[in-house]
């Protein structure tokens, strides 16, 4: 039998490049309420460039207790994950050891949210160099990067208790 290990392989937070927070709301098949997503993500602009940085961005959410392609993860079960969220003022802050990065959240992403207590987050080691600040984002150019089944089979996915000051 074997213990799983955290990664040993070293980054610098250079190699991870800008780092993105992105959010949306939906109704999932089975649901009878929409749920609040999460998306974290890395332009790929590192230093050392997009391939070196999928690995940094691997190995820090392996550090921060989430697992890269496996199951979903409940952080609200799992004290070792080292990922945050607090919705607070129309804003969700998620921070991990390697991140902080804030959402300005829409009304019905902020009740979805509070409706259901938790965000399903997704943290990819693919980068998305075309989805830089400033710029929008289409649906369908969220939907075919969140969808797309390489960038899911790569991601850590963890539902995140929603926290608030209050």
């Amino acid at each position: 039998m074997t213990t799983p290990q955290g990664s040993t392989v070293t980054f610098t937070q250079a190699q991870l490049g800008t780092q993105i927070l992105i959010g949306w709301s939906g109704r999932q098949p089975d649901a009878d309420q929409d749920t609040a997503f999460l998306l974290a993500y890395s332009l790929g602009d590192g230093t050392d460039g997009p391939v070196v940085g999928r690995e940094a961005m691997r190995s820090a959410l392996e550090r921060a207790g989430l697992q890269v392609g496996g199951a979903i993860q409940d952080a609200a079960e799992s004290p070792g994950i080292q990922a945050k969220l607090l919705v607070q003022a129309g804003r969700a802050v998620l921070t991990l050891p390697h991140l902080t990065a804030q959402y300005p959240a829409p009304a019905e992403w902020l009740a979805a949210a509070q409706a259901q207590g938790q965000v399903y987050g997704m943290f990819a080691t693919s980068p998305w160099p075309e989805a830089v600040p400033g710029q929008p984002v289409s649906e369908d150019q969220l939907r075919a990067f969140a969808a797309d089944e390489e960038v899911v089979r790569t991601a850590a996915h963890c539902l995140l208790p929603v926290r608030s000051l209050a």
